[in-house]
């Protein structure tokens, strides 16, 4: 496959601003369930338009459901460089040293900062930085000068930072207070993620509980959402892509729960591809999911065999992305970009808080 072949036009309106919500009593009240859905049958071909709320249709007891438990900090914050006052955008990206404050991050603009420059945080510029390194893949390598705990330095942090939407978003409306909680699943645990595992953002806690009353599994996995999914492709033939690590955990009760589940010839469905790529990092020779714990940079594109799931839940992507191979390598290319015409035929959205579509 090569990069031109997943080109489509995006009309800008396409991709939405915010999650779906209705207007009560002059505010927004958002309803993460209420979205388009659009049911795509891979043996048949056929495809159905539904709302998302209806997913629970298509699943019976026994069926495992696999979800993305990261949480989205707080990653964007604005900063001073020294003596020249500049604004400076500093990206959080991970923690790279607990003990000496040591985070590994963008900045930009990137050609007015260089080690040893310190750059200044909060109105007060209570907190400081020092550049340490100039040179890492991603980026530049930030000491933060603080003397308290480390609790205290993390919640003084996230306490300047912004939610992390992405810049197709943020580049057409301003940051808002309760970004942050939208940009977050309803069973975020394990912080680390700097982008939300969109399909989850869908899930409301009532869709969330009707699912275990029905008896549905519901396995919790971990991989740490990071950039390397929205990065440009600069290469025509994709298999000379390579693309960043993020850090993943599958646990042991989540792979009880797949496992019995596939064994039992259910669904099995992934949430969103973050989800999926991570069951195909930690599948085992006989195609069962086992215990993983580490790094993975996994790239899918067609054609590909998967081993774990079955169904496959994911939002519109964006087009020549990295998350769109992964899903016409699920669904069958000619398929998925038929589905795509149609999307966009029927006014679905697109995008981090754009509508979903569940292959099956």
């Amino acid at each position: 496959m090569k990069l031109s072949q997943f080109k489509f036009k995006l009309p800008e309106d396409k991709i939405t601003l915010y999650p779906p919500f209705r207007d009560f009593d002059g505010e927004r009240v958002y309803d993460r369930d209420e979205c388009k859905m659009m049911v795509v049958h891979r043996k048949t071909g056929e495809i159905e338009h539904r709302v998302f709320k209806d997913i629970l249709e298509y699943f019976e007891e026994g069926d495992a459901i696999i979800f993305n438990d990261t949480k989205v900090f707080p990653a964007r914050l604005f900063g001073n460089k020294e003596k020249t006052g500049a604004r400076i955008e500093v990206f959080l990206l991970r923690e790279l040293n607990e003990e000496n404050r040591l985070w590994d991050v963008l900045v930009d603009p990137a050609r007015k900062i260089r080690i040893g420059n310190k750059l200044y945080f909060g109105e007060d510029e209570s907190l400081v930085a020092e550049v340490i390194d100039n040179t890492t893949s991603r980026g530049r390598t930030l000491r933060f000068l603080y003397d308290g705990s480390h609790e205290e330095f993390k919640s003084l942090l996230y306490s300047m930072g912004e939610a992390p939407i992405p810049d197709d978003i943020r580049s057409r409306r301003a940051t808002e207070p309760d970004d942050m909680e939208n940009f977050q699943t309803v069973y975020a645990k394990n912080e680390g993620a700097v982008t939300a595992p969109n399909s989850g953002l869908h899930f409301s806690k009532q869709l969330m509980k009707r699912m275990e009353l029905m008896g549905v599994e519901q396995a919790f996995i971990t991989l740490h959402c990071g950039l390397g999914c929205f990065r440009n492709i600069d290469v025509e033939d994709l298999t000379k892509h390579k693309t960043d690590s993020e850090q993943m955990i599958v646990n042991a009760e989540a792979c009880e729960k797949v496992n019995r589940a596939k064994e039992a010839g259910k669904k099995v469905c992934a949430v969103g591809t973050s989800t999926l790529r991570a069951t195909e990092t930690a599948v085992g020779p006989s195609g069962l999911l086992k215990d993983f714990n580490g790094w993975t940079n996994k790239f899918i594109f067609p054609p590909y065999e998967f081993q774990v799931c079955n169904s496959f839940l994911v939002n519109f992507q964006m087009p020549l992305s990295t998350r769109l191979m992964l899903v016409t390598a699920f669904g069958g290319y000619d398929l998925i970009m038929k589905a795509y015409q149609e999307a966009l035929n029927n006014d679905y959205k697109f995008g981090t808080y754009g509508d979903a579509m569940l292959i099956i």
